[in-house]
């Protein structure tokens, strides 16, 4: 049996693996700075495709959002209740085999490149496809010889969790591919102002608390699904896996993870307004939550004995967050009226 120290040693792991994650994709997220090159506007990171094109997601998407998510989570529940898990986690399987790879490669090139820097990096030869229609661009990739390298190293993780029984897998596997689909969530999917986050975070409040309190919908599909969605510490100071992990699921990391991203990319705003240096108060504040909460939740967790839903102290904490820094900092009103898509580009726009 796990002693307190195994117990409380598991809980900070799996707390770091939480933050490592949301950092990670929350400065992955902020907006490429863009200059001017004979009359044509580019970014810096020219030879990738950045997402400085994607959609945000609006008030009215962060009200779907739940629903969306209870006819997914329900939708599971009625297949594995009368057919079974096997094929669902047959196709599941490999799906995030597959979807692992790219996820993999696209977070060790980003840290390659992190490591390098962007001055070294660019330095490496440039490739490019492009697939055109009638002279536009359909699909386009763009890659420099180190991706290229990193690629066969990207499938490793997942063909080994592929292959590897459940019974002999490492949770180290589970934990790559999981946090690589942390770190490309959260740098893809941006919420767009500080309201449609409050919204998304309120929704999924409900939510939680509905599917693990109201129904055993949420514990038997989490128990039953066998892929890669959830972040495991062994219950060991040792690290050894015979007294079994704490988990934590990739939405309690990715939905709040969006809120501080959020609060990232306004800090960033800020700094491109005003032209101060880039000072971080409200990407500290809701990081800052974001742990609180999270150590709130395992805390109720050791003490009862039971499972939580980690929104149920995870939501409040980052809401209450932005809106004290706000209020604090006499910028609530400008905080809450800001639109991130519209506003990043008008500082970039400034700036050239």
């Amino acid at each position: 049996m796990p002693t307190d120290v195994d117990l409380i040693s598991s809980y900070a792991g799996l707390l770091s693996l939480a933050c490592i994650s949301i950092c990670a994709g929350a400065f992955t997220s902020l907006p490429n700075p863009k200059k001017r090159t004979g009359g044509a506007e580019r970014t810096e990171n020219e030879d990738e495709d950045e997402d400085e094109q994607n959609e945000r997601l609006s008030l009215e998407d962060a009200w779907l959002f739940p629903i969306m998510g209870s006819v997914v989570l329900f939708g599971l529940f009625v297949v594995i209740k009368f057919f079974g898990k096997e094929w669902i986690n047959w196709l599941l399987g490999w799906y995030f085999s597959i979807a692992g790879i790219g996820s993999v490669w696209k977070s060790l090139v980003s840290l390659t490149r992190y490591l390098l820097g962007n001055e070294q990096w660019k330095r490496f030869e440039r490739f490019s496809v492009h697939v055109k229609r009638r002279g536009v661009d359909v699909f386009s990739l763009k890659w420099r010889t180190p991706s290229l390298i990193l690629l066969p190293l990207s499938v490793i993780p997942s063909a080994l969790y592929r292959y590897s029984s459940p019974s002999r897998r490492s949770a180290l596997l589970t934990d790559v591919l999981s946090m690589s689909f942390c770190h490309n969530a959260l740098s893809l999917l941006k919420v767009d102002s500080f309201k449609t986050g409050t919204a998304l975070l309120s929704g999924l409040f409900v939510y939680d608390i509905w599917w693990v309190f109201g129904t055993p919908v949420m514990v038997e599909v989490a128990t039953k699904l066998d892929v890669p969605i959830k972040l495991l510490w062994p219950k060991s100071i040792h690290l050894s896996d015979s007294s079994g992990y704490t988990l934590l699921g990739l939405g309690d990391v990715v939905v709040p993870g969006c809120f501080v991203s959020l609060a990232l990319r306004f800090d960033y705003v800020r700094h491109l307004k005003t032209g101060k240096p880039f000072s971080k108060p409200y990407f500290y504040a809701a990081l800052s939550a974001y742990i609180i909460g999270l150590a709130t939740t395992m805390s109720v967790m050791h003490i009862f004995q039971a499972a939580q839903p980690a929104l149920l102290y995870l939501s409040p904490a980052c809401i209450l967050s932005f809106v004290t820094t706000a209020l604090a900092r006499n910028e609530f009103s400008e905080a809450w009226n800001w639109t991130d898509e519209s506003e990043t580009t008008e500082q970039d726009k400034k700036q050239n």
